[in-house]
């Protein structure tokens, strides 16, 4: 509860409002006397008059809370509230002047001019206050004058709250649409902000030489730098619908940044989804110049399947891991669990999912790992989750190949744990985040996830109560060891960038988007079915450097030097995400498709599993990837494959 002193200070403002108010309204009633001269109404009515009307308007204006407006912040619907105010003590007025015996009724024209000339200065006067408190420069000696002269008559202190406009950063807002004056409103609403919007850019031409919040709108075509500079503009801000494709918003960023401007954005966070609707000015990632930009796919379907249901991710504090837990956390599951072996990782997004939720979710965290059956055991007995979510695996190549014991005994026999514990304990859904590195294998991290899909399809067969099902993707932007990242640090230090071949190919999605599909083909999929996304168009990965070099302000291989370092042990030039075109089939989703691969028998699956558990026991990496090549027919050398696709 605010305390005494609070209210109190209240009211030096609100009486002194009251008493301009009631000033105005007796220099109103002043000027229509000598207007109409007011005939045949003696002294005493016209003192009346005033002292009943301004009762009418003071007190209509307390009842529509006219004076618990701050006014140096007000906005339309401030003035609005106003009017509509003085709306009703128009009609109460003349109702009350017209109807009651010996006051003295005064003609329409005569009471229409005192409500209409009383409101108009009213809003002239706080319309001039406000502009005065956003637009005057503290910094001159005429500034500073008014501020005192303001401070004086309206009681208050705007140094309390102001931030000093001289030392803002002057914006262009490249848009006059509604993002753009939106962000506009919002700056110069804020009196600490430490931007100032000078200008807006625009292609509309009837927006030519208009002004919006005073502020000259440019046409773009002639956003040259001069004429920027001309307006002292210091860094550029794009403030666009999400209408707006990719390659408009990638030409504007060339264009500024070839100006010399900083570019940022205001938009909605691009490698997060936890906003709720809310845009922020932030820094421009390059990455959503790269790539398609990134779509919503959570449907209701998709809200009411994990909706009320126990949820249990593995790998939960992974970068995809961590995202579906962001994303299940929206759709208001009964409870939701996050296990992973990396305590800093699971710890960073229940800190975070915490502060987001409170105690509205019902979120518990359990460190194991998945190769920890007995462990691993205790997490299923205690929750008895209805849907397991399988992110937990050793994803980065180049280690795997020289980890390949840990390699097979975390994916394979970590999933082959997961998949029996949820059989035994009776989960209605299991679904496992797999790879395009499962397709043609060419390294062990490939062939064990492709281990991991017969293992889920091959449990799949069997009758139960648990339906398995699994989805393929390839690359997602911003996880733990991403490309990007990587150039973009080695582009901080001055270069090389550095890449294992020119003629790399690979599929990219943003980790939200990826995430909410697992998510949503999780919900769709049948018994069995091993889900596929579309990944769009694959980018090579020179390019890729090439454009983040340049659009960094670089010249590629003139200031930065782009260098090939040989392709790593199991890497390949291109990724596939399909075994077989022809056994695709679509979805209602249609970035979502599957194919129909066939199972192994439960007696092929377990020879396969004696295979690699025996190769284990000879605590040999050589003779383990041996064994991967025999259980995974499709497990080849890269050379075979880099050949042909050289």
């Amino acid at each position: 509860m605010r305390n005494k002193n609070y209210y109190l200070s209240l009211y030096p403002v609100r009486w002194m409002l009251i008493f301009y108010d009631l000033l105005i309204f007796a220099s109103v009633i002043a000027f229509s006397l000598l207007l109409y001269r007011w005939h045949n109404l003696e002294w005493w009515q016209i003192l009346l008059h005033f002292v009943v009307g301004s009762f009418i308007s003071i007190t209509s204006r307390f009842f529509w809370r006219v004076y618990g407006q701050i006014w140096r912040y007000g906005g339309v619907q401030s003035y609005l509230r106003l009017m509509f105010a003085d709306s009703v003590f128009y009609l109460v007025y003349y109702i009350v002047q017209r109807f009651i015996p010996g006051f003295g009724a005064l003609i329409f024209p005569v009471v229409s001019l005192i409500v209409f000339a009383n409101t108009i200065i009213s809003l002239a006067i706080r319309m001039v206050y406000r502009y005065l408190y956003k637009h005057v420069n503290r910094s001159t000696k005429g500034g500073r004058a008014i501020v005192k002269f303001i401070n004086f008559i309206a009681h208050s202190d705007w140094s309390l709250d102001r931030g000093d406009p001289v030392n803002k950063i002057k914006i262009a807002i490249i848009g006059a649409g509604v993002v753009g004056t939106g962000l506009a409103e919002e700056l110069i609403n804020n009196p600490v902000s430490a931007y100032t919007p000078v200008c807006f850019v625009d292609i509309d031409k009837e927006k030519l030489g208009r002004e919006i919040y005073g502020k000259p709108v440019i046409l773009e075509e002639d956003s040259t730098s001069d004429l920027l500079i001309e307006h002292g503009v210091q860094e550029v801000v794009i403030a666009l619908p999400n209408s707006v494709n990719v390659e408009s918003r990638k030409k504007l960023y060339e264009k500024y940044k070839a100006a010399g401007f900083k570019i940022k954005s205001y938009d909605y966070p691009s490698m997060q989804s936890t906003q709720k609707g809310k845009r922020t000015l932030r820094d421009f990632d390059i990455e959503e110049l790269l790539f398609r930009k990134e779509q919503e796919v959570i449907t209701d379907v998709t809200i009411n399947y994990y909706k009320d249901k126990k949820v249990l991710v593995t790998g939960g504090g992974g970068s995809i891991g961590s995202e579906i837990a962001r994303q299940i956390a929206k759709m208001e599951p009964r409870q939701l669990i996050l296990l992973d072996i990396y305590e800093n990782g699971v710890y960073d997004i229940q800190q975070e999912l915490r502060i987001e939720y409170g105690d509205t979710l019902d979120l518990k965290i359990e460190i194991c790992s998945i190769t920890n059956k007995m462990a691993l055991e205790k997490v299923f007995k205690a929750y008895k989750p209805n849907i397991v979510i399988m992110a937990a695996a050793h994803k980065h190549v180049p280690l795997m190949e020289h980890n390949v014991i840990e390699a097979v005994d975390n994916n394979v026999f970590g999933t082959l744990n997961t998949v029996e514990l949820a059989e035994k304990y009776k989960a209605g859904r299991v679904h496992m985040v797999s790879t395009d590195k499962a397709v043609n294998p060419t390294n062990v991290m490939g062939a064990t996830k492709r281990m991991c899909e017969y293992i889920c399809m091959t449990h799949a067969r069997i009758k139960q109560h648990t339906t398995f099902s699994a989805t393929r993707f390839g690359n997602v932007l911003g996880s733990a060891g991403s490309v990007i990242p990587l150039f973009k640090k080695q582009i901080q230090n001055g270069g090389p960038v550095t890449l294992t071949d020119k003629r790399i190919i690979r599929y990219f999605m943003t980790i939200p988007e990826a995430s909410q599909l697992v998510l949503h083909s999780a919900a769709i999929a049948k018994n069995g079915e091993l889900m596929v996304l579309d990944m769009g168009q694959p980018v090579k990965i020179y390019d890729l450097a090439v454009e983040i070099i340049k659009m960094s302000g670089f010249e590629p291989d003139k200031d930065i030097k782009i260098i090939e370092t040989g392709l790593r042990p199991g890497e390949k030039l291109y990724e596939e995400l399909l075994v077989k075109d022809e056994r695709l089939t679509k979805t209602d989703n249609e970035q979502i498709f599957i194919e129909k691969d066939i199972p192994l028998s439960l007696e092929e699956l377990n020879e396969k599993l004696e295979i690699l558990t025996k190769a284990m026991d000879l605590k040999s990496n050589t003779i383990c990837k041996a064994a991967l090549h025999e259980v995974v027919p499709t497990f080849v050398n890269p050379n075979e494959i880099n050949g042909g696709g050289a």
